[in-house]
Order: structure tokens, then sequence, then C-alpha cells
């Protein structure tokens, strides 16, 4: 009887440590990450040249609001995160990945349309489409026409960037949102992009995750992706630590 049992016990510290060695090639694993549906944005290349090389690893980006991600990742319900703020904790590591823009967009039907260039002022009769989630980039942008003595009408706000590039597209106001999330829209003429002479509102976009965990070897994998990616594509992608 102590026989038999000996060797399922060494059947299953043989069978362990084969899933150990699996886990440590990326033939199996987990990997969770908390974004919003701005910052899941940057995620997508990053994604695919990750499965392309650890098909194997099953991913999950939880959607979350922007100010909830830090302590989602030091709970532990993500390893990961990807914010467009300095989340200021001292207990996470800060890695920025990408410099994105806000920018201002309208239909390629707009009076302004064909304009190289508008200042804030030139904007005070447009109807703003906006986000309904509030961010420190809008109450930048209100500070903004506020010294201008412009008047800034968003007459509608809509849950999601989707929605709201859309809506724009359709001829029903104008926007100001992430460069990012409208970059297939100005390829296809969907959406004319127009500077503002005063508006210059860039954003780091930063993944974080707890210093006091070792990380899984899905997450080392995922970090080495996007600092490899930000080494090719150079431009708007980083990768530069900051704690």
């Amino acid at each position: 009887m102590l026989q038999e049992y000996s060797e399922r016990l060494l059947n299953l510290r043989g069978d362990a440590h084969a899933a150990l060695v699996e886990l440590k090639e990326l033939h199996k694993g987990k990997l969770a990450i908390a974004a919003n549906e701005f910052t899941a944005l940057y995620l997508l290349p990053v994604l695919g040249e990750y499965r392309r090389l650890h098909s194997m690893i099953k991913i999950t980006v939880n959607r979350s609001l922007g100010g909830q991600i830090p302590s989602e990742v030091l709970r532990h319900s993500s390893e990961l995160g990807v914010l467009s703020y300095d989340p200021q904790e001292p207990l996470l590591h800060s890695v920025v990945v990408y410099i994105d823009e806000l920018i201002f967009v309208v239909p390629p039907n707009h009076p302004l349309a064909a304009a190289k260039q508008v200042s804030i002022r030139q904007l005070g009769a447009e109807s703003f489409v906006a986000h309904n989630v509030a961010s420190p980039y809008r109450e930048k942008v209100i500070r903004a026409f506020q010294q201008h003595k412009t008047p800034l009408h968003m007459d509608i706000a809509l849950p999601t960037l989707q929605a709201i590039k859309r809506f724009v597209a359709m001829g029903n106001g104008v926007a100001l949102v992430p460069e990012i999330s409208v970059e297939s829209e100005i390829a296809r003429g969907e959406l004319v992009r127009i500077p503002v002479r005063e508006l210059r509102l860039h954003r780091k976009l930063r993944l974080i995750y707890r210093k006091s965990a070792s990380l899984s070897h899905a997450a080392r994998a995922f970090l080495k992706v996007a600092e490899s990616i930000a080494r090719e594509h150079r431009g708007r992608y980083r990768f530069q630590r900051e704690r």
C-alpha cells in the first residue's frame, strides 16, 4: 500500500514539475490587465504581437474606471493596469508606454474642415459632443475656454468614444478626443483633424504593476513585448520607467 502511494506522489511531483516548466516557457498561464475604454486602445497592437508569440496564454482585459485601476492592481484583481495619469502610488511600478494628444475633430462637410488651424475663439458657437465621464483633461479644456472668454457648449454627452466619433462623423457636432481613438477615421476621411492654436494637451499612458509581488512569467513577457514595440515603432510609443 505504501509503495502505491509513493508511486502516486512521485508521479504527482513529475506532473507538477512539467506544469511549472510549461508555465515558465509560456505554454500555459493567464494574464489579467485593467484598462478603460481609452487606454485599452494602446493595448491592441501589443496584445496582437503578444498573442503571436504566446498563443497559449489566456488574456483578460478588465474594463475599469481610470481612478479605480491602481486599487484593482493592488488588490490583485489584475496583474497589470494601463493609466492615462501618474497614480502617485509608492507601492506601484510605473512605465510610460505611449504619448497621446487630445485633438479637435469635425465631420468632412463642416465649415471649418478646410482650415489649417483655428483659435479657441472660433469655437464659441460650436456644439461639442462630450464623454459623460469627467476627466482632468476636460477641466483643462474648460479652463482654456474660460481664459479666452469663449463659451464652451457641451450640448450632448455620450457614454463611449465609439459613440462620440460616429455621432460627429454623422454631422452632429464637433469633439475633442484622444488621437489614438480616431486614427482610422481620419485616415478614411470620415473625420477631419484641425489643430487648435491654444490647445496642446498631451498625456502619457502608463503600465503599472505591484512592487511587492513578483510578476508572473506571462506578465514579464508582456512587458518585454511592450518594450520591443517601443523600440520598433518609436514615435509615440515609449518604454520609460518612472519608479
